[in-house]
């Protein structure tokens, strides 16, 4: 890694640098390698089964899903201890010696009486000498082979014995507590190989603070669990290592990971670089913002930001230093490009799929809630490129023809966007007419329109030259022409359609969709080689032949589906050992404690909690990858957030605290002094890594302030938003964030002074915000007493939300205050709807006390129940709109521009100004 900053890596280097951090780096000559091989394709064989509806069809190989854990588990642990060799640095030898004799001692503390002491000591042996004997990557020694098979053992015993299991649960025997402590050993050791040290420290703080809770401080002491409560918790039962987080792994990451592996491998990935280049390419810093657009679409098909970097970069940052960007800026551009994949629906690097478990809401509500900043973020990134290339009077690449005019061009565009909408309508009402019309065969008329539509785009493909990858480093005479470039990939379109179809449209299960995805692009990938070689026929293939192209088609997708598996090894193990994280906090009630702690150190105010947040997902993401960064924080801290966020008076969404998580764990990809993003782009350009990632922290500033703003302004979620409100909210926020990154930039239409960037920052927040600076002049909300709630009912709207000041007490019997939204329901009087909202009051003296919340109703669903005061009413009022405010701030804006379009260097590069 230290050596990036002194020199360019070649391609193998960076492959390698990937496949140390994503895939393993291990692959031995001979059998074994095949044997590492053979074993990954079986891995993508059984995720492809277990998520079709064959095993049902045949009612062959049913595997419940709590079953398919524990083998998901076994693959991901036998492969990584097979292809990822252990580090030799000192420090990773120290820790991996020193965490299995500390977890040998908590094991040893909080073991029963009767249990045999030996077995521990020896599993810790056993792990510290494979350690200590060495890990050679070129061969696998027979200490590993053991530590392979024996995690195999102990994570195929639960789907093994899962009835015996099923039948004591919370009281486990000796063997249990045998293959849990193994268990517990070797998943943390297979976390430090393939992930790195900081999540296997993490996990065994946990593990420690569940053993030794008496001994912590008073603010977060519990009474401490034993052995056999540890082992039933974190491997027995799904509340820790088998949990959701890696059910969510086997059930939906892998397919996703899975057909991003097989889309690369068809060629999508060279196909969207190409489109990019060609259509951006001749702009002012082109190829930087063809960077933007093409890690955009390739981080459809890439869960690793580093992949990503490694994968456009290579391609990308040679262009972009030959238009005038620094190997530093150049490889900024790119990280900030590439970890802004991980936030773009529909994958979101795997998160989405969290929070589906996590939220409790269904998928397409999560993309819908995520796109709308994604979006906003990947325009604002390449406005940012923009402003660098005038601040640098750079120029685009040359173009291979002279477009038309650009009326033509608009008119062109127009038809182009014309013709789109109404092919989608054509196949969206065709869809429904053809379900009910051919009933039960309606799939295999769906699949023949696929595949004619297949046909027919390869056939306009054929039509012109393949896309070849180009050199980077050769020089550059012109540009792709964009037409032919983009029609010979079309078909690269029609999975992606097929997935998007099937989870927003026909609203199937991810994984179900993803496995239908993965199954059209399985098709793809073995027959465009030799329908390509019938279509273009022996005068444009050589001698290339129909079967020696199926034959290459096979190799690919083998190819496709050893690299989807080998993609998943760090992830599996990843949700695996956040698991314990998860696990514990369940088990020690340490998400109360922690929301005192919080509340401590921010004193109760709420920017100073969020503040906390981010920076402890910046912590922990810097040796977190951004899966288990999400777990950890998000079911440490996104509780938290709710909880206090309620105490101040401010209901904050739950899906808004999960992306707000997200987002900072993201963030460490690019922080220094951990980023790895940053390290792999310094690779590739040659540039210092530091200096790399304090650039692109700084282009990444935009992703660091969209949580804050959409947890004060969940319009930008599109949460309660209809789309013509949407339609608006999208153009104002894309305005406000343009603003800001011109103003931290410091460049809008020619250099800011200080008052114009502080002005552009004043109109960025007021765009966002507009309720803030209004509802000091027109207060939204009318304070009235507790004694007034039925009156205050009466005079609202049915649907209006009335805000509770409720005093009360939480989960562990200490008194607490918090604030409630509560919607209005019909009813023709004041207690009408009292009683439709589920609410029967005790008046006492001046107290209104809560004696009884009915079932399911929407009081309970606020957060109401029995003997809570009810201290203040906050009614809505009735008051003029919050976006008035946009008038003075866009007058400000005009004062911004008239100021800048005075100055005699506008629209000229600044090499020009100075010899001026």
């Amino acid at each position: 890694m230290q050596a990036a900053g002194h020199g360019e890596l070649s391609q193998a280097e960076l492959d390698e640098l990937v496949a140390s951090s994503d895939t393993g780096a291990r692959t031995p000559p001979g059998a074994v390698g095949k044997l590492i091989l053979a074993v990954a394709l079986c891995w993508s064989l059984f995720q492809l089964w277990i998520a079709s509806p064959l095993p049902f069809m045949l009612n062959f190989g049913i595997i419940s899903a709590t079953d398919a854990r524990s083998v998901h588990l076994a693959f991901a642990m036998f492969l990584a201890f097979m292809a990822y060799p252990a580090e030799k640095s000192p420090f990773q030898l120290a820790l991996g010696v020193a965490i299995p004799l500390i977890l040998a001692g908590l094991f040893v503390y909080g073991a029963p009486g009767d249990f045999p002491l030996w077995w521990i000591g020896l599993s810790a042996a056993g792990v510290i000498a494979a350690i200590l004997l060495g890990s050679p990557k070129t061969r696998v020694p027979p200490w590993e082979w053991a530590l392979a098979l024996v995690s195999v053992a102990v994570t195929m015993y639960v789907f093994v014995f899962s009835d015996e299991l099923g039948r004591r649960v919370g009281a486990p025997i000796t063997r249990d507590l045998v293959v849990a402590v193994i268990g517990l050993l070797l998943l943390l050791e297979a976390t430090r190989r393939s992930l790195g040290p900081a999540l296997m420290i993490v996990a065994t703080v946990f593990l420690v603070y569940t053993f030794l809770g008496p001994y912590m401080p008073s603010i977060i002491a519990h009474g401490g669990n034993s052995l056999s409560e540890v082992a039933n918790h974190q491997w027995i039962t799904t509340e820790g290592v088998f949990g959701i987080a890696l059910g969510v792994s086997t059930s939906f990451v892998f397919l996703f990971v899975l057909f991003g592996a097989l889309l690369d491998k068809a060629g999508a990935g060279n196909y969207f670089i190409q489109v990019a280049f060609s259509l951006m390419g001749h702009m002012r810093g082109g190829p930087a913002k063809a960077a933007v657009v093409s890690s955009a679409m390739t981080g459809l098909i890439s869960g690793s930001s580093i992949a990503n970097v490694v994968t456009t970069g290579t391609f990308t940052i040679p262009l972009m230093k030959k238009v005038g960007f620094s190997s530093e800026k150049a490889g900024a551009v790119e990280v900030a490009s590439s970890v802004n994949g991980q936030i773009m629906p529909p994958v979101m690097g795997a998160a989405a799929f969290l929070m589906v478990e996590y939220v409790g809401i269904p998928y397409f509500d999560v993309v819908r809630h995520a796109v709308l900043p994604a979006t906003i973020s990947y325009i604002a990134l390449v406005y940012i490129v923009h402003l660098e290339a005038a601040k640098a009077g750079m120029e685009g690449l040359p173009r291979a023809y002279e477009p038309p005019p650009v009326l033509r061009r608009l008119l062109t565009a127009a038809f182009i966007i014309a013709g789109i909408c109404a092919l989608s309508l054509a196949v969206y009402y065709g869809m429904g007419w053809i379900r009910p019309a051919f009933g039960a065969n309606a799939p295999y008329v769906v699949f023949a329109l696929l595949t004619a539509a297949y046909v027919g785009l390869l056939w306009i493909a054929s039509r012109e030259e393949p896309l070849q990858i180009d050199d980077p480093n050769a020089p550059v005479t012109s540009l792709p022409l964009p037409g032919p470039t983009v029609r010979s990939g079309l078909h690269f379109i029609l999975p992606v359609v097929v997935l998007v179809w099937a989870l927003m449209v026909d609203r199937l299960s991810p994984g179900l969709s993803a496995f239908w995805a993965t199954a059209f692009m399985i098709f793809i990938l073995v027959t465009q080689r030799p329908l390509m070689v019938m279509l273009r026929g022996m005068d444009r293939t050589g001698n290339a032949t129909t079967g020696a192209a199926a034959r290459a088609g096979v190799n690919d997708l083998v190819d496709g589906l050893i690299s989807g598996a080998r993609n998943m090894i760090g992830i599996g193990i990843a949700t695996a050992a956040a698991g314990i994280i998860v696990g514990a906090v369940s088990q020690t009630g340490v998400g109360s404690a922690l929301a005192d702690v919080v509340e401590v150190l921010s004193r109760g105010n709420l920017l100073a909690i969020l503040g906390l947040t981010a920076v402890l997902s910046l912590i922990l993401g810097m040796g977190l990858p951004t899966t288990a960064n999400y777990i950890v924080v998000s079911a440490l801290l996104a509780p938290v957030i709710v909880t206090l966020g309620q105490q101040n008076g401010l209901i904050v969404p739950l899906i808004a605290v999960h992306l707000f998580v997200f987002y900072f764990g993201i963030m460490a990809d690019v922080t220094p002094p951990v980023g790895l993003a940053s390290f792999a782009a310094a690779a590739v350009s040659g540039g210092d890594p530091i200096r790399t990632g304090v650039v692109a922290f700084f282009y990444s500033l935009r992703t660091a302030a969209l949580p804050f703003l959409f947890i004060f302004n969940t319009d930008l979620l599109l949460i309660d938003v209809g789309w013509v409100q949407g339609i608006f909210v999208f153009i104002t926020a894309t305005v406000a964030m343009l603003l800001f990154a011109a103003a931290t930039q410091g460049w809008f239409l020619v250099r800011n002074r200080i008052w114009e960037t502080v002005a552009l920052l004043l109109i960025a927040f007021t765009i966002f915000r507009p309720g803030f600076f209004w509802s000091y002049a027109f207060p939204p909300f009318e304070e009235r007493p507790g004694t007034e709630f039925v009156q205050a009912l009466a005079d609202s709207d049915p649907g209006d939300g009335l805000r509770l000041r409720i005093s009360g007490l939480n989960e562990i019997g200490n008194p607490v205050e918090f604030t409630a939204l509560l919607p209005v329901p019909e009813g023709e009087t004041g207690e009408d709807r009292l009683a439709a909202a589920g609410i029967e009051l005790l008046q006492d003296g001046d107290r209104v006390v809560i004696d009884n919340v009915a079932f399911d109703s929407p009081a309970q669903e606020a957060g109401l129940d029995w003997d809570q005061t009810i201290l203040a009413v906050n009614a809505p009022v009735a008051a003029p709109s919050r976006y008035w405010i946009y008038i003075p701030a866009f007058l400000l804006l005009a004062l911004v521009v008239w100021s800048q379009r005075r100055r005699p260097d506008i629209a000229r590069p600044r090499h020009e100004v100075r010899h001026a």
